[in-house]
Parts: C-alpha cells; sequence; structure tokens
C-alpha cells in the first residue's frame, strides 16, 4: 500500500487533488493507496514526526506559516525520502525544488494529463524500493527504514544499534539474530561474527584486521573473519556490477 500525502492551505486544490487521485485509482484497480490531507505544512510534519510515512507528498509551496519549500528542507534534513511533488502557481522555485530532490514540479492548474504520467513514474520506482524496505521497533514505534541507507549495524548487550547514511543512529530492542533474519532477502547485508551487521554497499575497503565503511567508522574484524568477508565482498560486486 502506498501512503499518498496531500498539503495544500486552499481547501478547493485538496478536494480537486483527491478528486483527481480517486480518478486515478479506478483507473488502476490493482494499485492500493490511502490518502491524507493537511492544510499547512506544519499540521503534516507533526505528523510525520509521530511516524506518519508517506510515499509520495504532493505539496504546494505557496501557503500561509511554513512554506512548502522549508518544508520540504526539513523533511531531508531529517533524513525522509518521501518523494514529493510540488503543484503551485509558479516556476520560481523550480530550481530549488530539484536541489531539495523534489520528484517533479507542476504548475497548477495541473490537470490529469500532467498528473497521472508523473504517477505512473513515481509509483513505479517507489514498486522497486518498496522491496528494499525493512519494518524496525523503535521508542515502541514501528518505523520502514531503507535497506539503503543503513550503513551498518553493531551489538551492544540485548540492544543493538543501527547506525544511518545521514549520521544517525537508532537503537532497537532485539537480539542480533532476530535482526539478521530480517535482512535474508537482501544480498548487500552480511554479518560479520557476534557484533556486526553491515551493508557491503557501504564498504569503502577492508584489510585484515578491519573494514571501513563510507561514513569513516573502522569495524575491527573478529579472528578468522577476513577470508569469507572477503570473498563474500567479492562476489557481491561480481554479481551486482555490470
Amino acid at each position: 500500500m502506498y501512503r499518498i500525502a496531500l498539503c495544500d492551505d486552499e481547501q478547493a486544490e485538496v478536494i480537486r487533488n483527491k478528486e483527481m487521485l480517486s480518478i486515478y485509482k479506478k483507473v488502476h484497480p490493482e494499485l492500493d493507496f490511502e490518502i491524507g490531507t493537511f492544510d499547512n505544512a506544519q499540521k503534516m510534519l507533526l505528523k510525520i514526526e509521530e511516524g506518519y510515512t508517506p510515499d509520495l507528498i504532493l505539496m504546494d509551496i505557496y501557503m500561509e506559516g511554513k512554506t512548502g519549500m522549508e518544508a520540504a528542507r526539513e523533511l531531508r534534513e531529517k533524513g525522509s525520502k518521501s518523494r514529493i511533488l510540488f503543484l503551485t502557481t509558479s516556476e520560481e522555485h523550480a530550481v530549488e525544488a530539484f536541489r531539495l530532490e523534489a520528484a517533479q514540479y507542476l504548475v497548477k492548474p495541473v490537470s490529469k494529463a500532467d498528473l497521472f504520467p508523473v504517477l505512473d513514474r513515481q509509483l513505479q520506482l517507489l514498486d522497486g524500493e518498496k522491496q528494499k524496505y525493512v519494518a524496525l521497533e523503535m521508542n515502541n514505534k514501528t518505523f520502514r527504514v531503507m535497506v539503503r541507507d543503513i550503513v551498518y549495524c553493531e551489538a551492544q548487550g540485548k540492544r543493538q544499534y543501527l547506525y544511518m547514511t545521514d549520521g544517525t543512529h537508532f537503537s532497537i530492542h532485539m537480539s542480533m539474530t532476530k535482526l539478521e533474519e530480517l535482512f535474508v532477502p537482501y544480498q548487500e547485508i552480511i554479518r560479520i561474527g557476534k557484533w556486526y551487521i553491515i551493508n557491503m554497499d557501504h564498504v569503502e575497503g577492508l584489510d585484515s584486521q578491519s573494514v571501513k565503511m563510507d561514513n569513516g567508522q573502522q569495524l575491527y574484524l573478529p579472528r578468522g573473519a577476513y577470508q569469507a568477508l572477503r570473498a563474500q565482498y567479492i562476489a557481491y560486486y561480481t554479481e551486482v556490477l555490470p
């Protein structure tokens, strides 16, 4: 299921966009998505802080209070990977929007002919990305975490610490074995000894004593782990790279 957020302080625009999404869903009955509506950016940001994770955000730029551009910047600074589609009345902010990794920038009035091809493309991309999520419980809330954003995990007692590409880290109360089971479908994620699970996409280099991750962290290998790790690393890149 996809989560789509509509954020616009003009109620007529929210209703219009919601109607277009309903028509799109009828055209694509195989798709399952829910629509959340917000009449200002701050309400949406608060909901996201509470654990709401929209896959796609359709957002106006010119809103009272926090603008759409300010909201997008705040989301990116906090590490949000939600796809943002700006629907606005001016082309003025297009360059800045794409600097914030906007998925698309459409000038109002937006028609079905404008919106539907964009939805086709974005939902297709999301469909591929959804295969790369794991659901984890942190602080009594369940979060979806993109596998590509995980650098490594370290065991500390009964807790596992997940280190992310944006510099943040999370504490998870589960065993290393249970965590390892979540990553079985992803060949880039491997376990090293008792203490580490690493993402080989973030390995910068390795030697007989340690593996260096691309966030600058150096992880020391347990005795006898190097040869097996080296073989897995070479096999992974031989299979993955063209």
